[in-house]
């Protein structure tokens, strides 16, 4: 493989993005990309992809790269020349170097292409190795980001059926017809102060759970990077994902020890996030070996004499569940929500019967999605153990 020393300057040239005010975006398809990805969207491009942006204000240094024509943000540098290189190589190279680190400034961080130009790399120059390396690597992205489609094309699936079902009340009569707009009987609840199916009940929502558990924060309790466990904050909480990688603070065998006894996490679960942003959910489908829990994520366990865990997962995921969380979120700054009006939400309740049936369709559902996010932590896993071994020749494309 050619390769040598070399610098960032000699491989591409970059240059500071074009300004453009919010007010003046023009509707269009053409992605604004900033320092933290794409801002919004425009009618006019200013670079032909694909292309490569960096953050150059703000989040400095994250590099993102633009398959179509885009417009660079004036907080963000765009690589104007790649001197003959291969994009996706560049792309891959550029998330090697820490470029975070190459930034200025004591308030607001920024960075400029005289920041970059000097910075000293060792680089496969040779432009078909450069093509193999960024195939290898773009395979696994890709498969990546189609399991993330199929997810979230699953997702959508789940939450129109639980719409369709548990809000419209549209759920399948005896006659497999949909209840509310067959005809089914409706009565209105004092309680919810509107109708409801006949036959359905009104629970607190402390009553279809049986405990609500939090995680630990260190304090004196534990210390945050100590070990190969994942610590997971409510940033690494997505809606039906969990997000185990670089981001998360790491923890040892006894701090995971500590906290497993608060939070007593295992299958069936559903953790929750409890400050802004509120309510973002996850299910476990099976029991967590080298993550756990801060204080700031719930974690509900079911009460099944009258709900599934997905059912209470979906529950918690819809937009009721949202809606009472803002109007009963308390905080000056970070607002969130406590464990004792969660627990007093009023819930229109169905009968198991028609829970259960609901919950043979949906446990598919998220059987696939959970899947698939298995092997995307797999291939996110080999993907960032391949990229600097390729990247500096210690393992070579056949």
């Amino acid at each position: 493989m050619s390769s040598s020393i070399t610098t960032l300057g000699d491989l591409v040239e970059f240059q500071r993005g074009f300004d453009l005010p919010k007010t003046e975006f023009i509707n269009g398809n053409i992605p604004v990309i900033s320092s933290n990805g794409i801002l919004g969207y425009h009618n006019i491009a200013k670079v032909k992809g694909p292309g490569i942006t960096i953050g150059r204000s703000g989040t400095v240094g994250l590099p993102h790269f633009i398959k179509e024509d885009f417009y660079p943000h004036n907080t963000s540098l765009f690589i104007k020349d790649f001197k003959g290189n291969v994009p996706k190589y560049i792309y891959y190279l550029l998330r090697t170097l820490k470029l975070n680190e190459y930034g200025s400034g004591s308030g607001v961080p920024t960075m400029n292409r005289n920041h970059l130009h000097p910075i000293k790399l060792f680089a496969c120059l040779e432009k078909g190795t450069q093509q193999k390396i960024a195939s290898v690597l773009s395979a696994l992205d890709d498969k990546i980001e189609l399991n993330n489609r199929i997810n979230a094309e699953l997702e959508a699936m789940a939450k129109t059926l639980y719409d369709y079902w548990f809000v419209q009340f549209d759920f399948p009569n005896e006659e497999a017809k949909p209840y509310k707009s067959s005809g089914g009987k409706m009565v209105y609840n004092e309680t919810l102060k509107r109708e409801i199916p006949e036959g359905w009940e009104v629970k607190s929502l402390g009553e279809l759970v049986k405990t609500i558990n939090t995680g630990l924060n260190p304090r004196d309790h534990f210390k945050l990077g100590e070990g190969e466990n994942f610590y997971v904050t409510i940033k690494n909480i997505e809606y039906g994902r969990i997000i185990l990688d670089n981001s998360c603070d790491r923890i040892s065998n006894n701090s995971l020890y500590r906290i497993q006894k608060r939070s007593n996490l295992e299958k069936g679960d559903i953790l929750f996030t409890s400050i802004e942003p509120v309510g973002k959910t996850y299910l476990l489908q099976e029991n967590p070996t080298n993550w756990n829990i801060n204080e700031s994520v719930f974690s509900f366990k079911p009460n099944y004499k009258y709900v599934t865990s997905e059912f209470l997962f979906m529950l918690l995921s819809s937009y009721e569940i949202r809606m009472k969380c803002k109007n009963a979120a308390t905080g000056s700054i970070h607002k969130g929500i406590r464990i004792t009006p969660l627990k007093n939400f009023q819930i229109p309740l169905p009968p198991l019967k028609l829970i259960t049936d609901f919950n043979s369709i949906l446990k598919e559902i998220l059987f696939k999605i959970n899947n698939n996010q298995k092997q995307n932590q797999e291939l996110s896993a080999l993907r960032d153990w391949l990229l600097p071994m390729l990247m500096n020749g210690q393992v070579k494309v056949g």
